[in-house]
Order: C-alpha cells, then sequence, then structure tokens
C-alpha cells in the first residue's frame, strides 16, 4: 500500500497508459498477422520464442535484483537445479499459460479484435471464481453483480457479432469463441494457482517467473513439434516472420511481465479502467483497418462490459466498523466481526 501511496499520479498514468496500449496493440497486431499477411508462420513458434524472451527478460531482472552475477548463480542454482519439485509446481500454470496463449491466436483468427477484446473480459468471473474456490475469498453484492452483467454483455456481442469487411481467410466464429473460453478458464485457473503459489513462501517473483518459463520453454517447444512439426521441418522455425509478427512476440513476451509491475503501483479501478480504454482503442483501429460494422448489440454489450469491469474494481466498503449513536446522541464506533 505504501508503494502506492508515494507514486506521483504521472507515474500512475504513465503504468496506465503503456498498459491499454499494450493490450490494445498486441489484440489488434495479432488479428492483422493472422488474417491480412499472406506467409502465414506458426503461431505455435511465436508463443515458445514469447517464453524465451520472458525468461531471458526476468533473468536479467534477477541479477539486478541480486546485486551481483555470483549471488545470481547461487539463487538459479538453489532454485532451478535444486529445486524440483518447486519446478514442478510451477509446470501446471505453464502448461495451462501455454494452452492459453496458443488459444489468443485460434482466437484472432477467427474473432475481430474488437470482439476478443470485449469477450476475453470473461476472464474476470472466471478468475473471481477461481478465487473463491481455491483461496477461500469472498466476492462482495456489487461484484457478483458486476459479473452478471458482464455476461449479459458478452451475450450480447457474440449474439449478433460485428462483421469485418476487409478480411479475405475463411473464419469461423464458433471456432473462435471456443477458443476464448479455453483461453479464459487457462487464465483464470493459472493466475490464481501462481499467486496462491507465491504467498506459499517469500521466493522471489522472478525466481518463480524463471522457473515457471523453463517449463514453458519445454512444454511450448514440444506444441511447436506436435501441432506443426511437419511444416516447421520443412520451412523452418521462423518461417513467415516479418517485422510485425516480431512485435506481436515483444508485446506479449513485455507485456506479461509489465503487468506485474503495474499492479504494484496502480489499483483496480486504474486496471479497470484500461481494459475499458483497450477495448475503445481496439474497436476503433477495426473499423480502420479492417472494416469492421459495428452493431447495435455490439455497442451495448461492449459498454455493458467496460461498467461491469469497473464495478468490479471499486473498492469493498469496510463493514468491520459500523457508527452508532448511543443513547447521549454521541456518534460511538462498534466493532462488528464478521
Amino acid at each position: 500500500m505504501a508503494a502506492r501511496e508515494n507514486v506521483s499520479l504521472v507515474f500512475k498514468l504513465y503504468c496506465l497508459l503503456v498498459m491499454t496500449l499494450v493490450a490494445a496493440a498486441y489484440t489488434v497486431l495479432l488479428r492483422y498477422t493472422r488474417t491480412v499477411t499472406t506467409e502465414m508462420y506458426f503461431s505455435t513458434t511465436a508463443v515458445c520464442v514469447a517464453e524465451v524472451i520472458k525468461l531471458l527478460l526476468s533473468v536479467v531482472i534477477l541479477a539486478k535484483e541480486t546485486g551481483n552475477l555470483s549471488r545470481l548463480f547461487t539463487s538459479l542454482k538453489e532454485n532451478v537445479l535444486g529445486s524440483p519439485v518447486e519446478m514442478l509446481k510451477l509446470a501446471v500454470p505453464s502448461l495451462v499459460y501455454a494452452l492459453q496463449n496458443n488459444m489468443a491466436f485460434v482466437a484472432l483468427s477467427n474473432l475481430d479484435a474488437a470482439v476478443y477484446q470485449v469477450t476475453y473480459q470473461l476472464k474476470i468471473p472466471c478468475t473471481a471464481l477461481c478465487t473463491v474456490l481455491m483461496l477461500n475469498r469472498s466476492l462482495s453484492k456489487l461484484q457478483w453483480l458486476s459479473v452478471f452483467i458482464l455476461c449479459g454483455g458478452v451475450t450480447l456481442v457474440q449474439y449478433s457479432p460485428a462483421e469485418a469487411t476487409r478480411v479475405q481467410i475463411e473464419q469461423n466464429h464458433w471456432l473462435g469463441f471456443g477458443a476464448v473460453a479455453v483461453a479464459v478458464l487457462c487464465s483464470g485457473f493459472a493466475g490464481v494457482y501462481f499467486e496462491k503459489v507465491l504467498k506459499s513462501s517469500d521466493t522471489s517473483l522472478w525466481v518463480r517467473n524463471i522457473q515457471m518459463y523453463i517449463s514453458g520453454i519445454i512444454v511450448t517447444l514440444a506444441g511447436v513439434f506436435l501441432t506443426d512439426g511437419e511444416g516447421v521441418l520443412e520451412k523452418g522455425f521462423f518461417y513467415g516472420y516479418n517485422y510485425l509478427v516480431w512485435i506481436v512476440v515483444l508485446l506479449a513476451s513485455v507485456g506479461g511481465l509489465y503487468t506485474s509491475v503495474v499492479v504494484k503501483y496502480t489499483d483496480n479501478i486504474m486496471k479497470g479502467f484500461s481494459a475499458a480504454a483497450a477495448i475503445v482503442i481496439s474497436t476503433i483501429a477495426s473499423v480502420l483497418l479492417f472494416g469492421l460494422q459495428i452493431t447495435l448489440t455490439f455497442t451495448v454489450g461492449a459498454l455493458l462490459v467496460c461498467v461491469s469491469i469497473y464495478t468490479y474494481g471499486l473498492p469493498r466498503k469496510d463493514t468491520t466498523k459500523l457508527e452508532i449513536k448511543d443513547t447521549s446522541g454521541n456518534l460511538s464506533e462498534k466493532l462488528i466481526h464478521v
């Protein structure tokens, strides 16, 4: 809490701006590379390369955290080579995140960026449910109401989805929606599982990231050869890559790491505002780049989703203390245990 209080408003706005632009740019550019470019790259290789970059960035940050190379190597030896049980623990979210990231490519190959951005907000109720079941937390009535409103908004968006007129490839709307459904389930479970592992010990976040990304590289590399093995051997690992694909990979890499830093300095309201702003930016970009034709149901549904994201992140009222009047008319404070 102190970290948040000591950070200036300018820095918070900077975090908000970067987080919003990364989320919107990743979605729009990924959609563009999957529907407009002629030589289609293997999406499984992009997911794998992103894991490698995340690992390298985490090692660099851990090196800065430990202070020197000797402490870095000691930390890696103890927490990677010397902790097989912990590595197995982190293999679980690695596998789930690998599936989630691959599903994002499937979804954006079949859904417009704006439709995807709205639908992907189903990760909020999924994460909420996992939090209740796995961490024994409770949600306020307002949060439950927000969850239902969000689901209603997504239903409207999917009931009469906006169509893009400049996309020439064949698309399967239901395949795209199914991929988003799998992605949000993975996001909810993996996020809460990783939080539970983090809170089970005082091990550094970056050590945990390194443990997870090592497993992630193994899992995603296996996915490359199981899914696209013949094509990769014939055409090459980086077939179809251009500067836009590399930007997508970098955004995927930096986005995940940056989010963990942003969470430290911003609150849920700012994160909710960022998600809503990303939806608006993605919609505008889709209209300009893909000829998206916005429908009334999409507009209403997207608006409901944006409102629900904001209300879900509102701070909960402290109900442990109630102000009551005594018989003399003076205000007194009574502690209520719940």
